[in-house]
């Protein structure tokens, strides 16, 4: 279960990670209320990402300001969610900014230590210089020390930066998380840190043995664990000479994805999340797959795409209803070209030269579908009794990759 945005930093607060003075808002009308000295800023409180680029978080001066800009906010839908609650924080002069994450690593079975050097909205800086640290042994203030060194900070921020990571990593274990993420943690002209956004995801399998959070005042509807429709959103990144695209359902996969494909001196040409869980409720296997064939539809419209990268880590019945819709989806668009083959025009060509035109007119109207490297969970390798060679599987994100690189070096 993904917590909202003060949810997760009232859990940074009880850890001592440092937060700004904030208050939450149900109400516009509440503004006036507000106990935060201007100027403060004011944020949608969903779980979708990308807020302040849709004008879900704003920074205002004075209480009519506040009241306009709230009354905004309460009506804006981002990937079609409503907020309940404002957020109001006091505002915050940061000279830098980076990223910390953990993630668990369900392939790997264990945490990983994630961070870069430039956080908040330059996903593009962000990805370049991101660096990990795999917790294969017991945690230890070592492995923290080794990703701020490795992220490029000295002196003090070492120090004051691992004690954040350390803290982190304390609720991570302790509160049964998938994953922790501060971005971006605020360092002003004094050297203080500032946790001023922060995501947290709670194993959903731990959710009875977690009495906190019947303290985080949840809404029915997250209580209820019945998340949003599935949607899915763009990432920020692009790249017009890119052959590969990649489709994950989450932040944290598409980001390792994209590292492993970076190694390789690859850049993906665009990126795409499937938002929420497809076991979370009864009508969303139905719901994923429709979804997925709409991404599918819009990746196979791009040109000079060889690639599509699906990495998505599900339950093993799911990957399997997901594998279907990818089959189903690539049969569909073969029968879709053969039946759409260019008619004989009325101009009189003659025989010698008819096939060669054609041949060109259906190169031209129907240029050549990208290939498909699907990475599914299986306890063993997958296998795709159709032989359709378009579509390439592997429960392995290295071997997936890896073959998704060798299609593009090989066209």
């Amino acid at each position: 279960m993904e917590l909202l945005e003060y949810q997760a930093k009232e859990l940074f607060r009880m850890v001592g990670i440092p937060i700004l003075p904030s208050q939450t808002i149900k109400d516009s009308r509440k503004i006036k209320q507000l106990q935060i000295p201007y100027p403060v800023v004011l944020k949608s409180q969903v779980r979708a990402g990308g807020r302040g680029k849709v004008g879900g978080v704003k920074f205002v001066a004075n209480t009519i300001d506040a009241i306009a800009a709230a009354r905004t906010i309460f009506n804006l839908s981002i990937l079609g969610e409503y907020p309940e609650v404002i957020l109001a924080e006091a505002h915050y002069n940061a000279e830098r900014e980076f990223f910390l994450a953990i993630v668990l690593d369900y392939e790997l079975q264990c945490p990983v230590l994630l961070g870069s050097a430039y956080g908040g909205m330059n996903v593009n800086a962000l990805l370049a210089n991101l660096q990990q640290v795999v917790i294969n042994t017991e945690f230890s203030l070592f492995h923290a020390r080794r990703l701020a060194a490795c992220m490029g900070l000295s002196g003090n921020l070492i120090c004051s930066v691992s004690e954040i990571i350390a803290k982190m990593y304390c609720l991570f274990q302790e509160k049964d998380l998938d994953l922790i993420e501060i971005n971006p943690l605020g360092v002003n002209t004094q050297g203080e840190l500032m946790a001023l956004d922060g995501k947290i995801t709670i194993n959903s399998h731990a959710l009875s043995r977690q009495p906190i959070i019947n303290t985080l005042n949840l809404s029915e509807y997250q209580k209820e664990h019945h998340p949003n429709p599935v949607g899915w959103h763009w990432l920020d990144w692009n790249n017009r000479a890119g052959k590969i695209a990649t489709v994950c359902n989450s932040f944290d996969l598409a980001l390792l994805t994209w590292d492993l494909l970076n190694q390789n001196r690859i850049n993906p040409a665009c990126g795409v999340v499937i938002d929420d869980n497809f076991t979370d409720q009864e009508q969303s296997p139905q719901l994923y797959c429709d979804r997925l064939r709409q991404i599918l539809a819009e990746l196979t419209s791009t040109k000079k795409l060889k690639v599509i990268l699906i990495n998505i880590w599900e339950t093993e019945t799911a990957s399997n209803e997901i594998l279907q819709t990818v089959v189903d989806y690539v049969q569909s668009t073969s029968e879709l070209d053969l039946s759409s083959s260019p008619e004989k025009s009325n101009l009189s060509i003659k025989s010698a030269n008819r096939d060669r035109l054609q041949n060109s007119l259906e190169k031209e109207l129907s240029p050549s579908q990208p290939k498909f490297v699907v990475r599914l969970l299986a306890e063993k390798d997958l296998t795709l009794d159709t032989g359709d060679e378009s579509i390439h599987l592997s429960s392995s994100l290295e071997n997936a990759v890896a073959k998704a690189i060798s299609i593009v070096k090989s066209n």
